[in-house]
């Protein structure tokens, strides 16, 4: 599964903006939203995403 994917599944299911998801989970509110307009994240910052992700009690 693509990472946008699980990101907007995760807001879906935690009912969590996506600035708040993207300020917690890398420090920058624009995260999700640049995502969804073709951003292509660094290794780093997916790293990063997929650490947050795996540390949310719903995972």
């Amino acid at each position: 599964m693509k990472l946008l994917d699980r990101i907007e599944r995760h807001l879906k299911e935690s009912h969590m903006s996506a600035t708040r998801f993207g300020r917690r989970a890398v420090g920058d509110p624009r995260f999700v939203l640049d995502l969804r307009c073709g951003r292509r994240p660094r290794r780093r910052t997916v790293e990063k995403v997929e650490r947050y992700l795996a540390d949310q009690p719903n995972r």
